[in-house]
């Protein structure tokens, strides 16, 4: 897994918070950096593929467990 610049945790939010606070988070670090995103909602996996997309950021890592998401994304 790879080491995160910074973690938030968005578990017991719904979309689109944890994509918000995603967003908000990567914009305090700088380029190349990674983020970890904590998530409980069930549609995070399909929003952040979307979210990487749209933004230019980098997925690098998502992993679902029991209703645990986790996320890393590197920002561009």
């Amino acid at each position: 897994m790879p080491v995160a610049d910074l973690e938030i945790d968005a578990t017991g939010l719904a979309c689109p918070l944890p994509i918000l606070r995603a967003k908000k988070a990567l914009a305090q670090l700088a380029s190349g950096q990674v983020l970890k995103v904590a998530t409980t909602d069930r549609n995070a996996i399909r929003d952040f593929q979307a979210f990487a997309r749209q933004t230019g950021n980098t997925l690098l890592h998502q992993q679902e467990t029991d209703g645990q998401g986790v996320h890393y994304l590197r920002r561009r």
